[in-house]
């Protein structure tokens, strides 16, 4: 019996990974890679969107190119239980903050922000930290990335040639 949303197989899972590694290349580029035509490619895509295993295709910017030179991870300590949802709308009003996730262990949370420079950086910890609940913070900065092609780390795929009509990040309408 297959749990997986909509029958995910291992043709999707394909699919899935040639879309990871580059979600401009064409369904006829993914089609070649995996023994199936561009429209089957293209009808399995629209279907693992509508399922929700697909949830959307996006761009990975370099950080650094858009003044964000500055990264670190914040520890967040909360005062007694502060559910997830004050969390959540916490950090959505602080444009700094490229991601945030409860966890387990000592923290409450942990935040990913990136900033213009330091003192930029401290700004926003000064913002996190007048929120009532949160008890205390502690920061490690980002000295360099061992993983550069990461999409943490900014990294980004070149576009094949000619993509563009016909790949799942073009759709014509």
């Amino acid at each position: 019996m297959n749990s997986r949303p909509g029958g995910f197989d291992a043709l999707d899972r394909q699919i899935v990974t040639a879309l990871t590694a580059n979600a401009r290349s064409s369904f006829a580029e993914i089609g070649a890679a995996v023994g199936l035509s561009a429209t089957a490619v293209k009808r399995r895509v629209d279907r693992l969107r509508e399922t929700g295993v697909i949830t959307g295709f996006t761009a990975t910017v370099k950080p650094s190119a858009l003044g964000w030179r500055t990264e670190a991870y914040v520890e967040v300590y909360c005062e007694g239980a502060a559910p997830p949802r004050r969390l959540a709308e916490v950090v959505r009003n602080h444009p700094e903050i490229a991601a945030a996730m409860t966890v387990t262990g000592g923290a409450d949370a942990l935040l990913h922000v990136r900033a213009r420079d330091v003192e930029h950086f401290e700004e926003v910890l000064e913002r996190i930290r007048v929120e009532p609940f949160i008890r205390k913070t502690v920061s490690c900065m980002v000295l360099s990335h061992l993983l550069p092609e990461s999409p943490e780390a900014g990294a980004s795929q070149a576009a094949p040639q000619g993509a563009g009509a016909g790949s799942p990040g073009h759709e014509e309408g």
